[in-house]
């Protein structure tokens, strides 16, 4: 019905009688008629839209039969006057404009051979888009650039007409000045459709949208950052954690946001990157954050595949160019080649990288170049997956591994054997054992390789050997580790260890297989005596705890090593009771593991607090080792560690907190105040961890002195001061402690005496009145000790506690030195003589006890006093920094510390008090076996304490000095020293600033006392190193030449150059997973140690690369650049600020604040790689270069303080356009990094590109802004991919108050804008 009302309206315009078609080329009409008969025509076209359609479908419907009749017109005439009819239809709003342009773009009949109807169909959307609202625009153009690619690419000159009419269509959409839509929108479309299918545009169309995409490049370099693919993370510091450099699984590239044409170094897979972090040890768990790979998910990775593949064949590249030319490493060689292994293990283990895939690569890869230095080391790297996996997996998986013989192995002779005695001898049977490990599988249906025939020999032959020699035993356990028949005796000989621990060189030697089943059993030899608690009766093995310490190491083995101590071993333990095995296991833990993972390091502190609640447990030395241990878990976490850490108890923090000790709860406040200020979380919100807090407060509540409260961060000190805990006035104390003591005189009754001091609702005041005896030279009763027993180890934490308090209370009220001498004795008495406290709890009691003003200072003098006036610590100490730290080195460690500890026992039981006392023991306490702890190495953990609460207390400085001059050497054997001289320096840098004779006293102490075992070099360099010899030196100010040479060193470690001090160094063992991460430790320990003030060091810092850029190779300048961001982001906050200020500086310049104009274009001044590459860079690039590596290493807490610094301090300064610009470069790159982790920060930050933009279009009101476009593409790039309405109102109102260029081009922020231009232009 509607068709045939169409049609008919169709004929009136169209059909012609037989006359005029006879004489058609005859007949004359005149102009009158023929406007009287469009004007017809059209009111009957408008009337019967107005009437006969009301339905949207009705419209599409008629439309679509409108346009198949317009398209089928061969008559140009016609086709003009049926896409007038249109057009008029559309000024009448009786058609909306986006559906007939819509029918017009998909109609079939719509052919670019027919020119007529292609010129006026696109004449006439030309017309009419712009009716259509931006929204319809952007669905149209997508159908123009689908049109577009119909166009054949090698059409001729007749089709010129077609192709202009289309390319003004084109050109009216992307006119900036026109702006039917947003631009943004437009380049996004194009993006998609060039990426679909690249270069398939005729070349004239593809010219204009080419230029209009390049008119994008600006934006895009406002949200990339400087040198980003040149820019390298430090793995195992805190930068390297978090979203900053994740890359795409599937490609390898950085996740960009947009469409944008960002230049190409942005596109390229980072294969850079992944390699070099690949190559770090301990870089597994960032592998797997930026690539975004789940262990607990199958997924394999072909990129890291790859790369593990490259790594391999770069080192056997490395072993045949060294080998020629003589110059191989052996250390550096088999610390890579154990690494490579390490690392190839894991990812296959986790299935992110397929061995049989693998193999085939490196067939494909050899086979051009076969290298035969490093085989033997390749076979090695193999043999661990082939001997670990082959049991489980179908041997076709692994045959593809003979492939690699043939082209590897082609001698035709046999191999010499191997020196047995050669600690690479393992590797050259690699080999042979994946053959033997093949064939016990299945039979290999080929000939062994001739290659192999003595080799294979030897190894048959030993097998059934009764001679134990260590090389022979391992290489039968690597070649049968999957035949039980031939393993079982070598495995047994390894694990019956007798006289000394298995070497770290044996053990290397082993694979990984082979270590862990070394590991089951020597675990299950532990499990057995647990069950049988045979610990009781003897003392398990040193010799087998040392070797199992030494396996633990292997982070190849973590399911059965580490992962199996705490949830299997622990768990046994646990539950038959076997408390001396607890014990070992502790002590081991505690002085023997390195780079453990958080995690288990909290998970054991768990077990540690339900351990404590046991009443089995509640006995001496077994519970000063529990809280010992947990106190070095809490006070080890790392600054990046203990927010993702805690957040995991933040519904259940009981778990986590100590119920009763106090201590414990104080040293874990203070590990959190450190952590919050390094990471910069300070300027976060602490809302995490206010629940923990909370709880803390109502297990222990306790105070804090105004000195130590001064160093908190913001969020802890409020929260310690809106929850305060009023202590026992001292007054009081000492009057309840005479009160007790009058008690304990007028009582005779020993039982009364007992009932009397352990009821349970009694204050703890035992220790102050056996304090007092001692003092009044009382004569001690049995009965002390009977109450000394009842009270037990738990409780008497408590006492110790309230002891100290009044102890310090005493001696502040003291008179005369021979009192304060003979309450000195005293206390050496209760500790050495009576043995009824340990040196190393009385001194944290004190250490963290809350003492305000004089009292404080008191107590520091008696903690110096009770440290070095008597003799007995001092000589333990002087006689334990005789032995080595290195206890991986020496198979004969255990056998010096018995020596000690033989020469200074420890007495946990009171024997002193008994002798004292004259009393006969009724049982002779059964001390736990003791392997590698004593005083001195608990005290280590306490002194740490102790320093830190000296260093809040200036005026006591120089007794700390005094205890570091006799205690420091004890930081030898620190499991972490140079961590906590960095840490030290970092929390403490607004009290030791004015300080250098402290700070050089510190550092020179602490890594003074690892002079004698560690390289020169190793850590400070040697112009620190003679400002540390000149005594009193506190005003040297390093030349401009220290700082360079310092940032090289750093720069030749990251790149692989590291300097031979870093060198031949076990990182296993270290406190740190790799050169690059010590190294940029112990120059932050450096540059914090200096005594200039930090605004000197810093503007020294920068000028390395900003000032002297010609001293540093060109192409080597971003390392540089990186080195510096590296060292800034891990120095304190007064440190970076100094950033800060020259950012302002460069604000300021006549090239922004418009007092003159860049020569090349402000664009590609700011483009610093362009401009490196063509010496012509301007200062400001260098900023930016600079300030982008710095932000990109920053932490999310210190970039949490960037929209304070843009609103407080750049805005007021952004008055030009130029101005306005840099900001955005600045800022732009960092955008994605708030949208994904400080969605807030990125609001404000929107918000201040809005004033600055607002206030930048009022100061040039007298010209137009040169760079609006891409000033808008920025804006709308923010709102597209970032902000969406959110920040809305602030955009409207900015708006609104804008010139009408940008007006125009911004209308389609939100609504509202829109609405206010239109109805300005109405």
């Amino acid at each position: 019905m509607m068709e045939d009302a169409l049609q008919s309206i169709l004929n009136d315009i169209l059909v012609t009688t037989s006359v005029e078609e006879a004489f058609s080329g005859f007949i004359l009409y005149s102009p009158e008629e023929e406007h009287n008969k469009v004007i017809y025509c059209n009111e009957s076209f408008l009337r019967f839209w107005k009437e006969a359609i009301t339905t949207l479908d009705g419209q599409k419907a008629a439309l679509q039969y409108y346009i198949k009749t317009l398209h089928g017109q061969r008559a140009p005439k016609r086709v003009r006057l049926l896409c007038d009819m249109l057009a008029l239809a559309v000024e009448k709003k009786v058609i909306p404009a986006k559906l007939i342009c819509e029918e017009l773009l998909i109609s079939d009949k719509l052919d670019f051979k027919s020119t007529d109807t292609w010129c006026q169909t696109f004449l006439l959307i030309k017309k009419i888009i712009v009716f259509v609202d931006y929204k319809g625009c952007r669905d149209l153009w997508n159908l123009i650039l689908d049109k577009t690619l119909s166009i054949p690419k090698n059409v001729n000159v007749s089709t010129a007409k077609k192709l202009e009419t289309l390319t003004k269509v084109i050109s009216q959409i992307l006119d900036r000045n026109s702006c039917l839509l947003p631009s943004y929108f437009a380049v996004n479309e194009i993006m998609k459709s060039s990426s679909d299918e690249p270069n398939s545009n005729h070349w004239l169309i593809g010219d204009v949208l080419a230029r209009f995409v390049d008119s994008f490049r600006q934006t895009a370099r406002m949200v990339s950052i400087t040198g980003r693919s040149k820019l390298l993370p430090i793995v195992g510091h805190s930068s390297s954690i978090g979203n900053a450099w994740k890359l795409e699984q599937s490609t390898l590239r950085f996740p960009l946001k947009g469409m944008l044409p960002y230049d190409k170094e942005f596109l390229e897979p980072q294969k850079c990157l992944l390699r070099y972090v690949l190559e770090q040890p301990y870089s597994r768990d960032m592998i797997c954050s930026i690539l975004d790979l789940n262990k607990q998910q199958k997924q394999r990775c072909t990129v890291l595949e790859e790369q593990l593949v490259d790594m391999l064949i770069l080192a056997m590249e490395k072993m045949e160019k060294e080998v020629a030319t003589n110059t191989l490493d052996q250390i550096s060689t088999e610390l890579l080649w154990r690494h490579l292994s390490s690392q190839v293990i894991f990812f296959v283990l986790f299935q992110f990288a397929g061995f049989p895939q693998m193999v085939e690569t490196l067939i494909k890869k050899l086979s051009k170049n076969p290298m035969l230095r490093g085989r033997d080391h390749l076979m090695w790297v193999l043999l661990q997956i082939v001997s670990g996996s082959i049991k489980k997996n179908p041997v076709s998986d692994f045959v593809t591994v003979l492939n690699l013989f043939d082209l590897l192995y082609p001698e035709r002779e046999p191999l010499p054997l191997p020196d047995l005695k050669n600690p690479n001898c393992m590797i050259q049977f690699a080999v042979t054992c994946i053959w033997i490990h093949l064939a016990q599988k299945e039979p290999i249906k080929r000939p062994t390789p001739p290659a192999l025939k003595h080799h294979l020999e030897y190894i048959q032959q030993i097998r059934n050997s009764n001679e134990v020699h260590m090389s022979r035993v391992a290489l039968a356990c690597n070649a049968y580790s999957t035949n039980a028949e031939y393993f079982n005796k070598p495995i047994k000989i390894l694990s019956a260890l007798t006289t000394t621990p298995l070497s770290m060189a044996l053990l290397d030697s082993l694979t990984v297989h082979a270590k862990m089943s070394l590991l089951h059993n020597i675990v299950t030899k532990i499990m057995t005596m647990a069950k049988h608690q045979q610990t009781i009766t003897h003392s398990i093995p040193a010799v087998l705890i040392e070797t199992y310490s030494r396996l633990l190491v292997y982070m190849e083995i973590e399911s059965l090593g580490i992962k199996g101590y705490i949830n299997q071993l622990l768990s046994t333990i646990k539950e038959h009771h076997a408390w001396g095995i607890l014990h070992t296991m502790l002590e081991m833990f505690s002085y023997r593991l390195h780079h453990v993972q958080p995690q288990y390091r909290i998970q054991l502190l768990l077990s540690l607090h339900a351990f404590n609640s046991m009443p089995q447990t509640n006995q001496n030395q077994l519970y000063l080792c529990i809280e010992s241990t947990a106190l070095q878990l809490i006070t080890g976490l790392g600054s990046t560690e203990v927010q993702p850490q805690l957040s995991r108890f933040l519904t259940e923090p009981n778990q986590l907190l100590s119920l009763e000790s106090e201590e414990l709860n104080r040293a874990l406040v203070l590990s959190l105040a450190r952590a919050m200020h390094i990471t910069g979380s300070e300027t976060l919100s602490s809302n995490w961890c206010q629940d923990i807090l909370a709880k803390l407060m109502s297990n222990t509540a306790h105070s804090w002195a105004q000195h130590t409260l001064e160093c908190f961060p913001t969020a802890l000190n409020q929260f310690f001061q809106q929850n305060p805990y009023n202590s026992e006035n001292r007054a009081i104390l000492k009057r309840n402690v005479d009160e007790e003591y009058r008690v304990w005189k007028s009582m005779n009754n020993d039982a009364d005496l007992v009932k009397h001091f352990t009821a349970e609702n009694r204050p703890p005041m035992f220790l102050c009145v056996l304090w007092k005896m001692l003092l009044q030279s009382d004569q001690l009763r049995p009965v002390i000790i009977k109450i000394l027993e009842t009270i037990g180890p738990r409780m008497i934490s408590k006492h110790i506690r309230l002891f100290t308090d009044y102890l310090v209370f005493e001696f502040s009220n003291s008179v005369g030195s021979q009192h304060v001498n003979k309450c000195i004795e005293t206390l050496n008495d209760l500790v050495w003589k009576l043995n009824v406290v340990t040196l190393d709890r009385l001194i944290l009691s004190l250490a963290l006890g809350n003492h305000e003003g004089n009292e404080a200072q008191v107590c520091f003098f008696i903690i110096q006093l009770l440290l070095l006036k008597p003799n007995e610590f001092r000589n333990r100490v002087a006689e334990f920094v005789k032995l080595s730290p290195d206890h991986w080195l020496d198979n004969d460690w255990h056998t010096h510390h018995v020596t000690f500890n033989q020469r200074f026992p420890e007495k946990f039981f009171f024997e002193g008090l008994y002798e004292a006392t004259r009393t006969q023991m009724a049982n002779p306490p059964t001390y736990l076996p003791t392997y590698f702890v004593n005083v001195c190495l608990r005290f280590l953990t306490v002194f740490d304490i102790v320093i830190h609460r000296f260093l809040e207390l200036p005026p006591v400085s120089k007794s700390l000095e005094t205890l570091l001059d006799h205690l420091g050497s004890l930081y030898k054997f620190h499991a972490r020293p140079i961590t906590y001289l960095y840490n030290t320096l970092h929390y403490y840098e607004k009290k030791v600033k004015d300080r250098p004779l402290m700070k050089k006293k510190l550092v020179g102490s602490i890594t003074g006392s690892l002079k004698e075992i560690r390289p020169q070099g190793w850590c400070l360099t040697k112009d620190f190193n003679d400002y540390l010899g000149r005594p009193g030196d506190e005003t040297w100010v390093p030349p401009q030449e220290y700082y360079h040479k310092l940032i090289a060193r750093l720069v030749d470690t990251i790149s692989g150059d590291i300097p031979e001090a870093f060198k031949g160094c076990d990182w296993r063992f270290n406190e740190f997973p790799n050169a690059s991460c010590h190294a940029l430790h112990v120059t932050c320990i450096e540059l914090m140690a200096l005594s200039p003030q930090s605004v000197t060091i810093s503007n020294s810092l920068l000028d390395v690369v900003l000032k002297t850029p010609c001293e540093i190779p060109r192409d080597k300048l971003m390392m540089w650049i990186n080195a510096v961001a590296l060292v800034m982001t891990s120095l304190p906050d007064s440190y970076l600020s100094v950033l800060n200020n020259r950012i302002l500086e460069t604000l300021k310049s006549p090239l922004l604040n418009g007092a003159s104009r860049p020569v090349q274009g402000l664009f590609a001044t700011f483009d610093f790689a362009s401009a490196h590459t063509s010496f012509s860079e301007a200062p400001c690039s260098y900023v930016l270069a600079l300030t982008h590596a710095v932000w990109l290493h920053s932490s999310i807490g210190q970039l949490t303080l960037l929209p304070q610094f843009l609103k407080n301090e750049v805005r007021p300064l952004v008055k030009t356009e130029e101005q306005l610009l840099f900001v955005f470069h600045l800022v732009g790159p960092f955008l994605q990094r708030f949208h994904e982790e400080r969605t807030r920060c990125l609001l404000n930050i929107t918000s201040e590109f809005y004033d600055m933009l607002a206030a930048v279009d009022k100061n040039c009101a007298t010209h137009h802004l040169q760079h609006k476009d891409s000033i808008c593409d920025f804006l709308y790039h923010i709102k597209y991919m970032f902000t969406g309405d959110v920040v809305k109102s602030k955009a409207e109102s900015v708006i609104k108050e804008l010139r009408q260029p940008l007006q125009q081009r911004l209308r389609f922020i939100s609504k509202g804008a829109e609405l206010h231009v239109q109805s300005q232009s109405s």
